[in-house]
C-alpha cells in the first residue's frame, strides 16, 4: 500500500502527492482550480455547512466542534464509499488529502484525519504532523 498523505491546498503539487482530494466543503479562496490540481473534491465528508459556521463564529468550543463532527462522520452514508475509494488509490499511488485551513490543528483535520486513519488501518504517529 502506497502513502496517504496530508497536505495543505496552497502547497504546489508534486508528482509524488499521487491522487489528490479536496476534503474541505468550501472552496479555497484565490486559488484557480490549474493551480488545485485536483482529481477530487470531497466535500461531502467535510463539516455541514451548520457546524462549520457555528464554530467559526465561536458559538461552540473546539472539543464541542470535535464532538459534533465525529458524529457526523459516524453517520455519514458518503464516508464508507469514500474510504474505499481511497483505498483502492492506495494500492496503486499515494493519495493526498488536501485542505486549505492555516491552523490545521485547530480544525475539522484531526478528527477527519483520525477517522479515516482508522478506517483504513493506518497508524499515525502522534502528533499529528501536517504539511
Amino acid at each position: 500500500m502506497h502513502q496517504l498523505l496530508w497536505k495543505r491546498i496552497y502547497v504546489p503539487a508534486q508528482k509524488s502527492d499521487g491522487y489528490r482530494i479536496l476534503v474541505d466543503r468550501l472552496w479555497p479562496r484565490g486559488l484557480s482550480k490549474e493551480a488545485a490540481a485536483l482529481d477530487e473534491w470531497a466535500k461531502q465528508i467535510a463539516p455541514s455547512t451548520p457546524l462549520r459556521q457555528a464554530f467559526h463564529r465561536d458559538e461552540m468550543t473546539y472539543d464541542a466542534f470535535a464532538a459534533s463532527y465525529q458524529k457526523e462522520l459516524n453517520n455519514n452514508p458518503d464516508l464508507p464509499e469514500f474510504i474505499a475509494f481511497v483505498k483502492q488509490h492506495l494500492k496503486k499511488e499515494n493519495v493526498t488529502l488536501l485542505y486549505g485551513s492555516k491552523n490545521p490543528d485547530n480544525s475539522d483535520l484531526p478528527t477527519l484525519r483520525l477517522h479515516v486513519e482508522t478506517a483504513l488501518g493506518i497508524q499515525s504517529a502522534l502528533p499529528l504532523k501536517w504539511a
